[in-house]
Formats: structure tokens, sequence, C-alpha cells
């Protein structure tokens, strides 16, 4: 079996304590890919929008039958507005089936694998959690007594905190490292927010526990679905998911996000502070695109609910989430979790995973179609970025290979390090294993020596956001390459933030290639000699056994080297990266109008003011509303257009005017 788990070390989402003894997979119900063919009956029974106990094809409903099938309901809800790129991708072609009979869900799905009529199977595998310790919550003692602290930094906001993120500025100096520490050993993004500190217009998919909405060093920085007004019983922007203004709880299946059970670690709160904590405000900590804490300067975190409390979750939910980041305006996903290693130690951790991008494939296509479908539909043509980025951690099994999906050569796999390079003494690494990035390392930082001067859960930690009712202060501490994936997730936010400064528009892939290039990361393979001693067990018991760490075979296998935010923004900014954006061609059904805002593709465009001509307004006209321009259609055809910026800047375009042809 395989177990899918989180990838954090210092909380509740990462430690296997030998195999697990629980069904990998969920009972009663099976993922089916039915062929076009079927899915047209399927379709004609009205089952898109509701769910049917039947099928209509003699040899689905004999099985059905003999397995006491009551329910079939598309895995995908439908989004009018991406209905013709979800048939295009086949999305629409994946069922839930479920079923009461006495037969286990490998049964089922062999059964159903044997028909004419069925593309693909794939069980509902459960995503479980392996602890339940709590994530090293900062007292509020403590937390003023850090606040008051008069060390200097370069780049300092104003945050109450900052002086104790040696992964957001690290010099050296921080005294909790034990002197374990090199200048320079972050994510070098002091340089970077010269250029930019974020924008409100890249919007991050967190796919994780549900977040602290509320939080007050978060709150400015929650993505807000305009189309949702707070009610969780209506579905007004007819996207499938009812009340979704922050994103979506995939676990029971409502827009409300839940943070404060008894058994959630806070995990999802954490991993949001990394990215976008609100900069420069006075409180708590700094983030890497979080802003400079004037209005709508930091990026916004889309919540993405798969993980709740001691709740089972599963491939359902999590092929579910991935989608929805896509159709909703999301353009990086953040994903701090992912199968074992295929290279593990079997006696500590059971089953090794997938060995092959091909044997994840195979077992997972469902999972692989959904990830397909982030990857190439995310963002937009006329936008900064026309696909999306999927980031993912590399897994703490201290395993000669990253744990998929992750792994998959077209997704980025994080490896962590400590405060000198050094890799994390838990990380994965090898191969799938992309880049590296600080994600704390609490046995190396830990004086063994003099235990004393330590505390167990925070000597070389990360230090982020968790919810109140975990920390009174609000802050606290984790490690694990679940809190090395979110840097990565930041900076490539912080990089299309100054692209669309810049209103330059990239490739996905493109930027997956920037973010990696050899020449745009921090180069660590120098630090990969010799051994680094460490106190093991600190982190999982508090107990203390010396042990080495031999660093050589690490070398050349920590990803490309070290996350780099100066050099990726300035990748960004080279004169032969990405293309110039330019005023979009425009497609409107007639009596129909599309709202554009001319601002997002001139350079300073807010600035700007805007003179638009229209050869034949038979076919179109426009009008200002705001900000924005509003296009409407009067007839079919297609007339030629310009725009003119009041810096003098011209841009022509098409407008086509098409009858109304609605999918259904």
């Amino acid at each position: 079996m395989f177990l899918f788990v989180s990838c954090v070390k210092e909380d509740d989402m990462n430690i296997v304590q030998g195999p697990s003894t629980e069904e990998p997979y969920a009972s009663g119900e099976i993922l089916v890919k039915f062929s076009p063919e079927v899915v047209s009956l399927l379709e004609e029974a009205g089952v898109v929008r509701s769910e049917l106990t039947r099928s209509g094809v003699g040899s689905i409903d004999e099985l059905l039958d003999i397995v006491g099938g009551f329910e079939i309901s598309r895995v995908f809800p439908v989004d009018p507005r991406h209905e013709e790129r979800t048939v295009r991708d086949g999305l629409n072609c994946w069922y839930v089936v479920r079923y009461s009979g006495d037969y286990t869900a490998e049964e089922v799905s062999r059964r159903f694998s044997q028909l004419g009529e069925v593309q693909k199977v794939n069980v509902n595998r459960t995503i479980k959690r392996a602890n339940t310790r709590k994530a090293m919550p900062l007292s509020k003692e403590a937390y003023y007594k850090m606040a008051a602290s008069t060390r200097a930094l370069q780049g300092s906001f104003n945050d109450a905190l900052y002086a104790k993120q040696w992964n957001i500025e690290n010099d050296g100096m921080m005294a909790e490292l034990g002197g374990k520490a090199v200048a320079g050993a972050d994510v070098q993004v002091v340089e970077a927010w010269q250029k930019t500190t974020g924008d409100s217009s890249v919007v991050v998919a967190v796919l994780d526990e549900g977040i602290y909405i509320e939080h007050d060093d978060l709150k400015a920085n929650i993505w807000v679905n305009p189309a949702e007004n707070g009610t969780y019983f209506e579905d007004k922007d007819r996207n499938g998911f009812k009340g979704d203004k922050h994103g979506y709880n995939f676990v029971n299946e409502t827009g409300r996000i839940t943070w404060d059970g008894y058994y959630d670690s806070g995990h999802g709160t954490h991993v949001a502070g990394t990215i976008a904590a609100v900069n420069n405000n006075g409180i708590g900590v700094a983030s890497i695109a979080g802003g400079d804490g004037s209005v709508n300067s930091g990026v916004k975190i889309m919540v993405c609910q798969i993980f709740s409390g001691n709740v089972s979750t599963g491939l359902l939910n999590v092929v579910r989430a991935m989608k929805y980041a896509a159709d909703n305006g999301a353009t990086v996903m953040q994903c701090s979790w992912g199968y074992v290693s295929g290279a593990v130690h079997e006696y500590e951790w059971g089953e090794a995973g997938f060995a092959s991008e091909e044997e994840w494939i195979a077992a997972s296509p469902i999972e692989k179609e959904a990830l397909d479908y982030f990857i190439n539909n995310a963002g937009s043509p006329n936008g900064v970025m026309e696909g999306g980025i999927a980031i993912f951690a590399a897994g703490n099994e201290n395993a000669p290979m990253a744990g998929y999906p992750g792994a998959a050569e077209y997704c980025v796999s994080v490896a962590a390090t400590s405060a000198d390079f050094t890799p994390a003494t838990y990380t994965n690494f090898g191969p799938g294993t992309t880049i590296s990035a600080p994600g704390g390392d609490q046995d190396y930082h830990f004086d063994y020596l003099n235990p004393i001067t330590n505390k167990y859960g925070d000597v070389g930690c990360i230090l982020s956001t968790l919810p109140n009712h975990i920390s009174e202060s609000g802050y606290g501490y984790m490690e694990g390459t679940s809190m090395a994936c979110p840097h990565v997730s930041g900076v490539v936010a912080l990089g299309l933030s100054y692209a669309t400064k810049l209103r330059k528009h990239f490739k996905a892939e493109e930027i997956r290639k920037m973010l990696c290039d050899a020449q745009n990361v921090t180069p660590i393979d120098e630090y990969m000699k010799g051994y680094k001693r460490y106190s093991r067990y600190v982190a999982d018991i508090g107990a203390i056994q010396p042990m080495e760490l031999a660093l050589a075979p690490y070398k050349g296998q920590m990803g490309t080297g070290q996350v780099n935010a100066a050099k990726f923004l300035a990748a960004i900014g080279g004169e032969e990266a990405g293309s110039k954006m330019h005023f979009p061609n425009l497609v409107i059904k007639v009596e129909d109008s599309i709202v554009v805002n001319p601002a997002l593709y001139f350079v300073d465009g807010e600035n700007l003011t805007y003179v638009v001509e229209i050869e034949d307004t038979h076919i179109a006209t426009h009008k200002v509303e705001g900000a924005t321009l509003v296009f409407s259609g009067l007839r079919v055809g297609a007339t030629k257009a310009s725009i003119k910026a009041s810096n003098g800047e011209k841009q022509e375009f098409v407008i086509t005017v098409r009858k109304s042809n609605g999918w259904l």
C-alpha cells in the first residue's frame, strides 16, 4: 500500500511510526472515467448537475446491481465558464461511483476496468496524517521578548519578529542557531524587494489544512471571490461550489473554511504566513510576497482545504482542488504533501511509494489529468502567465528520491536546508528533486552539549503564523520540506508580481525553467562535504542521540541549488525574457458585454487614461466605467479597434461578435 502524507516534520503531518495498518483508500466508492458515449447518456439523463443510480448502459448497470451501486455523480462540478476546456481535456468523463455491496474498492475497480465502456479506473486513495503532535507555539511572553530585540538587519520591515526569521534574512549572527549559520543562507529576498514586494493580482492556491483567514497578519492577503457574498448556501458565480468566498473546504464540501478543530495542527496557516503574511505592519512575521503594508501590495492566498482535523481525506478532494485552483484564478499551486518516496527504508515507513513517473501515472491517472489541467489551463494567454506552476514538498523520509507527484518532471519538488546551506537531516533528495529552500533543522541546530539553553520545537525551525487556538501569540515554529515548499511558492509569486509590474507575459514552463536554472539559484554543493553532527530524535520525542550525517551523498542531489529570489527576479526582468503584454483581441456574444481593465496592458497603466476607437460601431461599442472599459456586442461580425494611452502608446486589436452557443 502507499501512504499519502503531508510533508512536515515538527507537527502532526510527517512521521510514520512503522507501516500503516489502515486502508490506503476509501471503501464504498471508486473513480471511473467513462467513454464519451456513456458520458453523453449520463448527461442526457441529468447526472451532470445531480446524481443517478443507474447509467442506462446495460453492462455498467448489471455490474452496479452486483456491487450494490447506489450513486453516480460527476467528479468535477460544472463551471460553465470553463466547461469547454474541461470537455477538451476529458475531465468531464470522470465520475464517482458509490456502492454498498461486500466488495473492496480494488475488486470493484478491477471489475469496472474490464468493461469496454470504461477508459480508466482509480481508487480514491486515502490521505492520512500519521501523528497528532502539534506545532511549537510561541507564547505571548516570548513574542514580546523577541519583539523587543534591537538586532538590526539590512532589509528589515517593521514586523515585530523579523529579526528571528533567518529564512528571510540570515546574517549568520542569530544566537538561537548555536553558531551553525552561514550569512546569506536564506532565500535572498531582501534585494528582490527593491523591485517588488508583491501584487494582489497574483493568486497562490494553498492545498492544505484550512487557513485561519481572520489572522491579523494574514486576512488582508486572503483571496476574495468577488462573486460570492459570504453565504454558504448559494452558488452565485455558478462555478459549482456554494459560498466559496475565500476558497473551498473540499473535505466537508462547503465554503466554510475550518482551522480550529482539536486535531488541526495549524499547518495551512503556517504555510500561508511564509508566502504572504502582511509585511511592514508592525506585528508578527514578514513573508516573501506579502507586500509592503500598503493596500493590495501583497499576493493573495486562495484556501483549498483538503485536510480537516483527524478526518481522513482522499484523492477525490485533491483533484477537485487542483481543478478549482485553475478555474478560479490561481497561477501557483502550493502543495506541502505527497506520496512516500519510492526509496524509503520500508522498516520505518512501510511499503515504498511510486518508484517512477510511469508507475505513478498508471496508479493515479485522475491525479495526473487534474495536475495537467492546472499546469496547462491556469493563468491566461492574455495575462502575466499562461499555465500554472505546481510546487510540492520533496518529503521527509531522508530517502534518496523525492516523492510523487512532485517528482514528476513538470512539477517543482523542494528539498529542505538548514541555516548553513547543508541539507536538513530529514529531507528527501536525489532523483525528482528540483530545488532547495530553508525548511528548518532542529536536530542539527540543537546544542546537545548545552541543552539547557535550547528549547525543543524552535531551535533552527521556521517561524510563521499559527491559529490563535494553537498559539496564544498567533505565531510558532515548524520544520520540514512542508516549510521549504512555501518559500519557493512565495518566490514564484514574487516573480510573477514583478512580471505584472513590467507588463510582461510568460509561459508557465518559462517561469519554471528560470526559477530552477543553475544561474538563478544559490549554489550549495560546496557545503556537501564532511559530516554534520546532530541530535537525532530531538524534534521527534525530545531524546538526544548524537549522530553524524555524511554530506557527500547530497552533492548534486539537492536540485540545482537553493532558491534565490534576487536572481530569479533579475532573470524575469532580462531583455530576452518573456514578451510584452498586449491589449487582447475580444470575443463577445451578441447582446452580451465584456469588462476589461486597460491598465493591465500598459506599464504604469494605473496612472494613465485611454481613448478607444472602434472601426465598425454597428458590430460593437464601448463605454468607460471607472477604471474599466465595457465592450458590448451588437451584431455578428468582426471589426478592428485600437486603444491609445495618455503616454502616447497605441495598441491595435480585433473585436469578434458571435452568436451565443453555450454548451448546454
